[in-house]
């Protein structure tokens, strides 16, 4: 979600309220391959898809994995939540072993695979997954297309959604710019 400030949001934007938890589709290469081969491409094809977009790494094996989305985990784990987490301990599994035909069988049907990363406080620490999820068509992360991501944060007060829609350079730019002031104000 390279142009939302979420952590700029967080206490500053949001004071007096405490995130118990955090899920969200946050890889944008998997989105955009999942969603490639709904539309009848085979996965490399969707993988030359996300690279022709500029999504996707030459070696897209770290997106592919779940390593970047599980990386994204807990840096957030870490920041938001302010628990220590290391990345041998998230659960990951990638889109790998999802084949074609599961995929569009499934859409067929009304639902859609996402990878879906997702933390979870419990008791003094968080317990963190990113994997393929099957998902029904009412849950707003299954209706994610292409490159966009969404994350949705579950505090004491009340739940908030942030959803970037096919982001663009200027998303990432302004992504930059927000960091950069952020460090320099501090």
């Amino acid at each position: 979600m390279d142009g939302v400030p979420i952590f700029s949001m967080f206490p500053l934007g949001l004071p007096a309220t405490e995130i118990r938890g955090f899920s969200g589709v946050l890889n944008s290469t998997t989105n955009v391959v999942l969603t490639e081969i709904e539309k009848g491409r085979t996965f490399e094809e969707a993988i030359r898809r996300a690279q022709a977009m500029g999504i996707a790494e030459t070696d897209p094996t770290a997106d592919l994995d779940g390593w970047d989305a599980a990386v994204k985990i807990v840096v957030m784990t870490i920041v938001l939540l302010g628990v220590p987490m290391r990345l041998d301990q998230v659960r990951r599994a990638g889109i790998r072993d999802l084949t074609e035909e599961k995929i569009r069988s499934v859409r067929n049907s009304g639902m859609r695979y996402k990878l879906v990363c997702r933390a979870e406080r419990r008791g003094a620490g968080v317990e963190c997954s990113v994997q393929p999820e099957l998902l029904l068509a009412s849950d707003p992360l299954a209706n994610l297309e292409g490159s966009s991501s969404a994350v949705r944060f579950d505090m004491d007060v009340f739940g908030l959604s942030l959803v970037e829609h096919n982001p663009g350079i200027e998303a990432t730019g302004y992504g930059l710019l927000a960091d950069f002031l952020r460090a320099v104000r501090q």
